[in-house]
């Protein structure tokens, strides 16, 4: 259970990020049966600020599969395990190798540049033959036996020698053999991702504040971004934000807008400040409103943005 939690978190993000949040999440959830009995509310919470919150989602929902089908435990093959919500085949064998010790491919971003260089394989991975070529010169690597040690130290040999600037080349336990090291090629490979095209957007988020203090979230949809987090009213400008609350436009003060930036989006929030008083709030299709008191927002799954808009404008009035 906790190399699967682990497995999940590390999943485009830093061990050192990783830490304080895999500790609080297992002192809250200290076993399977535990995360599948909680409310999702109650899982995003902890995963708040953690980003990519499709692997909370994912999480909750395996566990309560595993309660269902499994007797509460995750199941043994990694055939079994990659069938999980937010389980693929490289998750899957990293889960097994290291709980039971079998020899099997795991490919997270270290061992896929530790493959791409020692095996000189060119190409993004994303592209299904590199992804191919690499997993096969992983599978033609493993040993017979200790697989959880093998696991750990392929992935170690990534994070600390075979790193993606300055690599430790000359205190490389496989130097002798590495392709990219015999042709010159290190700097070059693994294959960088073509540009990702970033899309700037502009919206407008409403932070309506009753008299007791209380502000107005509405829970996001479960798809798309920030997925089942509870989330300041959002519109395309100011008129739909107000139609939607009730408010009249004029009556919403402007606040200094704020920059967040997401892998594929490139987002200016212009918040707006309403005083509600008895706001009649119009609740659009697909999502749930709802009043929360400053003392509810750390158990909410609140995204960063709107976790910064609330304490900078609200804090503790």
């Amino acid at each position: 259970y906790r190399v699967w939690v682990s497995e999940i978190m590390l999943q485009q993000t830093q061990v050192a990020t990783v830490i304080p949040y895999f500790e609080r999440f297992m002192a809250r959830f200290a076993d399977l049966p535990t995360l599948a009995s909680a409310d999702l509310d109650d899982v995003l919470a902890l995963w708040s600020g953690l980003g990519y919150y499709a692997r909370a989602r994912n999480l909750h929902a395996a566990a309560r599969i595993c309660v269902e089908e499994f007797g509460g435990k995750l199941p043994d093959s990694a055939e079994a395990l990659s069938e999980l919500p937010g389980i693929g085949a490289s998750t899957a064998n990293a889960i097994v190798s290291q709980a039971q010790d079998i020899p099997a491919v795991v490919l997270d971003g270290n061992v896929r540049r530790v493959m791409s260089r020692h095996a000189g394989i060119e190409g993004w991975y994303g592209r299904k033959p590199v992804a191919e070529s690499l997993w096969s010169a992983a599978a033609s690597r493993l040993p017979g036996k200790r697989g959880a040690d093998y696991t750990q130290a392929i992935m170690d040999l990534g994070a600390t020698l075979c790193t993606a600037r300055n690599p430790g080349c000359d205190a490389c336990p496989v130097r002798s053999d590495c392709v990219a090291r015999a042709e010159g090629r290190v700097a070059e490979l693994p294959s960088p991702k073509p540009r990702t095209r970033v899309t700037e957007r502009d919206i407008y988020m409403l932070i309506a504040r009753r008299e007791d203090g209380a502000v107005l979230l509405e829970r996001r949809p479960p798809s798309g971004i920030w997925g089942g987090l509870w989330c300041l009213p959002e519109g395309e400008n100011v008129e739909t934000l107000a139609r939607d609350a009730g408010l009249d436009p004029q009556s919403c003060s402007e606040l200094p807008p704020l920059s967040h930036r997401l892998t594929h989006l490139a987002l200016t929030i212009h918040p707006r400040l309403a005083h509600a008083g008895d706001v009649a709030t119009g609740v659009r299709e697909g999502t749930q409103q709802q009043w929360f008191g400053r003392a509810d927002w750390p158990e909410l799954g609140l995204p960063r943005p709107v976790a910064r808009l609330l304490q900078t404008h609200i804090g503790d009035q």
